[in-house]
């Protein structure tokens, strides 16, 4: 029984390696970036004649650094050929069917993702060098056609006064923190150029990240376990949410959950904790916080940071600008409609998302999950706000500063608490604004209120 055993063992091994001499090589696949036909025609040929379906990623990915007419066409033949899809499909097509195939990826593909995106920054290297541990898939991390921190972050920006902000006007829309009693607002219109603000509130040092294309802002403590992390704009994006990096080792980062998705970091149990910000407009903010501070327009950097003016386009529509796998689609909201995101656990089905119409009608709203008991609470300008009621059951609001529970107390809402005049408070719940295709893409999961 033993010697059949290893007999069972040698021939497992040999078909292992039988298969594995078969892949293509890395080389064959550099040769799909050369500019001379020739090159790129012999690359073809011998990938085709070895051809397996995982090779398409890196078909595709080559096809969109191709500069030549006849090289592209000759790329588009092979994928034609091979996924039977229509010769004038585009690449989003081509995504497409990848995404709905389980592949299993070239051995090398981080090799070949680092020899091709390194020729449009040496430092792109760094983040796919030597295999690096991935709780993603590498064929869904795409290039948002940046350089690193191509969109670059404010780091400790210049502030203003209330009084001071006179290029604001009290329709614009700003995402507002307050930390140990000092408040801030952060205009989109400044925001959306720069994706990412690292600065210090309150003593406590923080990095907000505005994914333009997903619609959220999301404000981390860059401490973990009393250590900080020094985040940047990685020039990639995963299922259109931005993934940021770690000036330390690298790792990409998911901007949506707060925690390294790609590198040494990965599986380490870091995951970086969400403070609570309101999307507002700049009136409201102003009248619950007239000492607050705001960003000012000299950023340093040379942008028409008119309201409005970054990414109308893409605003304008519901189309989106990268892709996401057709499985993860959901129609009961349109694809940018702004949805209010709440992780109530590790679980999938522990995250929530509340329709915006549902909120409108709906300004007070005690949700229960489980065990955890909160209040919603959505003002006059259509920024929501939620709290830990802990088993407190509130009736009325004034869509201001107070708060009445079915008892008939009396609470006053802050940006940290709910608090009555016995003393007692509730705490903020973080939560933050989403489209809601990418809130659903990273959740397919989460529970819908409508």
């Amino acid at each position: 029984m033993k010697a059949l055993f290893a007999k069972l063992i040698i021939s497992s091994m040999s078909l292992t390696a039988a298969t594995a001499s078969d892949l293509v090589k890395i080389s064959s696949f550099e040769g799909l970036h050369s500019e001379h036909a020739e090159h790129v025609n012999q690359a073809i040929s011998h990938i085709d004649a070895r051809w397996r379906d995982s090779y398409t990623p890196m078909v595709i990915e080559s096809l969109r650094f191709s500069r030549d007419v006849q090289n592209q066409r000759s790329l588009i033949a092979l994928l034609h050929k091979r996924t039977q899809l229509s010769r004038n499909s585009d690449l989003s097509t081509y995504w497409h069917w990848v995404w709905s195939k389980q592949l299993e990826p070239h051995p090398k593909y981080s090799e070949f993702k680092t020899k091709l995106y390194k020729k449009v920054d040496s430092r792109f290297s760094e983040y796919f060098d030597n295999s690096p541990k991935s709780i993603i898939r590498l064929d869904e991390i795409r290039w948002g056609g940046v350089q690193r921190d191509g969109i670059p972050p404010l780091k400790n920006p210049r502030v203003l006064r209330a009084a001071q902000a006179s290029f604001l006007s009290d329709k614009d829309v700003i995402f507002g923190v307050s930390l140990n009693g000092k408040a801030r607002a952060y205009p989109k219109r400044i925001l959306a150029w720069h994706e990412m603000v690292k600065d210090t509130l309150g003593g406590k040092s923080i990095n907000g990240v505005y994914c333009t294309l997903c619609g959220s802002m999301i404000v981390y403590d860059t401490m973990h376990k009393e250590k900080h992390y020094e985040l940047g704009t990685s020039g990639f994006l995963y299922r259109s949410n931005k993934l940021m990096y770690d000036h330390s080792t690298k790792s990409m980062w998911s901007t949506i959950e707060g925690k390294p998705v790609l590198g040494p970091l990965v599986n380490q149990g870091i995951q970086l904790k969400p403070l609570t910000v309101v999307t507002t407009t700049w009136g409201e903010w102003k009248k619950r916080h007239p000492s607050t501070t705001v960003l000012s327009l000299h950023t340093g950097h040379s942008r028409d940071y008119g309201e409005g003016v970054a990414y109308k386009r893409y605003f304008a529509t519901d189309k989106l600008m990268f892709e996401i796998p057709k499985k993860l689609k959901d129609t009961r909201l349109k694809n940018k409609s702004s949805i209010l995101a709440l992780r109530l656990g590790a679980a999938p089905k522990d995250k929530v998302a509340f329709a915006p119409k549902f909120l409108k009608k709906n300004s007070l709203y005690n949700y229960q999950h489980k065990n955890t008991s909160l209040v919603i609470l959505t003002d006059k300008s259509g920024a929501s706000r939620v709290y830990d009621s802990t088993g407190h059951t509130f009736t009325k609001w004034d869509q201001n500063f107070t708060i009445q529970d079915r008892h008939g107390a009396k609470w006053k809402l802050t940006e940290q608490h709910l608090t009555n005049s016995a003393g007692k408070s509730l705490k903020r719940y973080p939560s933050h604004s989403a489209f809601w295709f990418g809130w659903h893409s990273a959740y397919p999961e989460t529970i819908l209120v409508q």
